[in-house]
């Protein structure tokens, strides 16, 4: 399923690698290069215009996917698309949020029920699961 994913945001020709890590991995990898101490969903890494990585934290994604009321292959989904769109050169905008549901849509044919940005990169928050 990612390399029909792949193909249609980057490109036949694009190498891409994922990359699964532990939360304290994560952790280390976004204090790095993000300056952020804390574990996160995804992370992208363009190595050159046709090569990247995106490295995901499935601890974090599975955590988020409950908080979201969302299954977990479908959140695990679109943050792989919402990783390639990075990879491609797109910032967190409307025209990211756009292609993000044209993909997640055309692959996972639902409705986004909450969206993950993290507020201190000027995106929305992700909207939880109301407590019972």
């Amino acid at each position: 399923m990612f390399e029909k994913i792949k193909k249609d945001i980057l490109g036949k020709s694009y190498e891409l690698s994922i990359a699964l890590v532990a939360e304290k991995k994560s952790r280390e990898i976004n204090k790095k290069y993000r300056k952020k101490d804390k574990a996160t969903n995804v992370l992208s890494f363009a190595f050159s215009k046709n090569s990247g990585e995106l490295v995901l934290c499935p601890a974090v994604i599975r955590h988020e996917a409950k908080n979201l009321d969302r299954p977990y292959r479908k959140w695990l989904g679109f943050l792989v698309i919402h990783g390639m769109l990075h990879l491609k050169g797109m910032k967190h905008s409307s025209t990211m949020e756009r292609a993000e549901k044209k993909y997640e849509q055309k692959y996972f044919s639902g409705n986004r029920r909450g969206i993950l940005h993290d507020e201190d990169r000027g995106g929305r928050i992700f909207k939880r699961r109301k407590k019972s």
